[in-house]
């Protein structure tokens, strides 16, 4: 009888021969600076934890009330009676941070922009799509069974032209990320809503490598840009700089309040937990009063690209505290990274698909939580285990 999973062994043996099975790590600590894995203590490069919330004591302190108050879970969907006064607070709070109009939370970024296409747009509409948008704004395009025409990567020009194409239907959406995660560049959104202006596109952006890194503050793209008010719908999570779970969508308050009616993720999914909601809540404020978390990362991120350049590594063309280390192949990628983790630093290798074909790297995330200490030993590893794979001479 033949086996009818005899695909997954054929599977899973070229994607090892390439170079491009993942072999997950398991961390045994909190997510900070330095993390342990495997009874190892590492220096931690690769967790989009941007300011250093995931294990800040004041966020920690708040999950703790929020549990004592009101338990673990709310046990439902918003709709029926999942909706505590925590979260219509973060939902206005975030508002207030983002300077729109309202806000709507979700399970996280990924639910957001799942929820979010599908209810902007029908099977008759076209989107159109930067060609390097998220998984996840590919994902909410599919489900909206809208005409998807995707334009060059972060090219007005481009856009334009695509658009001028295509004037004849009702509905016409356009969605860019707002940093790009694989590469650290800005999308011109500027330009971008000049573009989407002129022939009466509603623009979205999602901006989850944005918030906390981008803007006063950390407001992100549209406050970059200064471009309050004319962006109609921007995505949030809030797992990276905010360092908790959960996502959100900020904008007009037309389109927030068609999401509470229309978007399955907010009808049929369990609302964010108690505790996750406290401490998003905790972190916005911190946010509001200061913006040396924020200082603190450029200020990293900064040194350790200079000093990278000056080692004579290729880190393409980021913008942001996003540090791709570009090796190519996806080989001397796993293989780099195995070494780096040999001598106590953690930053996973990133192939296909997660990256274009040829295209591997090690991903470099800077935290403000990163000491100058942390920033010049794994400046010294990279630059031992650059040399003895040939990266760097």
């Amino acid at each position: 009888m033949n086996n009818k999973l005899n695909w997954i062994d054929k599977d899973t043996s070229e994607l090892k021969e390439k170079g491009l099975f993942k072999n997950i790590k398991t961390i045994e600590s909190a997510i900070d600076a330095e993390i342990i894995i495997d009874g190892k203590k590492l220096l931690n490069f690769c967790s989009n934890n941007y300011l250093g919330f995931a294990n800040k004591e004041e966020l920690k302190k708040s999950a703790i009330k929020a549990i004592e108050k009101y338990g673990v879970g709310p046990a439902a969907v918003r709709t029926i009676s999942g909706t505590l006064d925590l979260h219509i607070k973060l939902e206005k709070e975030l508002a207030k941070f983002k300077k729109v109009d309202a806000a709507i939370l979700f399970q996280s970024g990924l639910c957001a922009n799942l929820a979010t296409i599908p209810v902007l747009v029908r099977p008759e509409d076209v989107i159109f799509s930067d060609e390097l948008n998220h998984a996840s704004i590919i994902d909410g395009c599919r489900l909206s069974k809208a005409k998807v025409i995707v334009y060059k990567h972060a090219d007005p020009k481009d856009l334009e032209e695509k658009i001028k194409e295509n004037l004849n239907f009702e509905r016409k959406l356009v969605i860019t990320d707002g940093v790009f995660s694989m590469d650290g560049d800005i999308a011109p959104l500027d330009k971008i809503y000049e573009v989407s202006e002129k022939y009466n596109c509603m623009l979205m952006v999602d901006d989850a490598h944005g918030e906390g890194v981008l803007g006063k503050s950390g407001r992100g793209i549209v406050d970059y840009f200064n471009l309050h008010g004319k962006v109609d719908a921007e995505v949030g999570t809030l797992s990276k700089a905010i360092g908790v779970i959960g996502g959100f969508v900020a904008g007009k308050k037309g389109i927030i309040e068609i999401l509470r009616q229309k978007a399955r993720p907010f009808l049929f999914s369990t609302a964010m937990t108690p505790a996750d909601t406290q401490a998003v809540i905790e972190a916005v404020n911190i946010l509001e009063k200061s913006d040396e978390p924020v200082k603190k990362l450029w200020e990293n991120a900064k040194y350790f690209k200079e000093k990278m350049k000056k080692l004579g590594f290729d880190i393409g063309s980021s913008q942001t505290p996003i540090t791709p280390v570009m090796l190519g192949d996806a080989k001397l990628a796993g293989e780099f990274s195995k070494k780096l983790f040999e001598e106590g630093v953690f930053a996973v290798a990133l192939g296909y698909p997660t990256v274009p074909m040829g295209k591997a790297r090690i991903r470099v995330m800077i935290s403000a939580v990163h000491k100058k200490e942390h920033l010049d030993k794994a400046l010294g590893v990279f630059e031992k285990v650059g040399k003895q794979l040939g990266v760097i001479s």
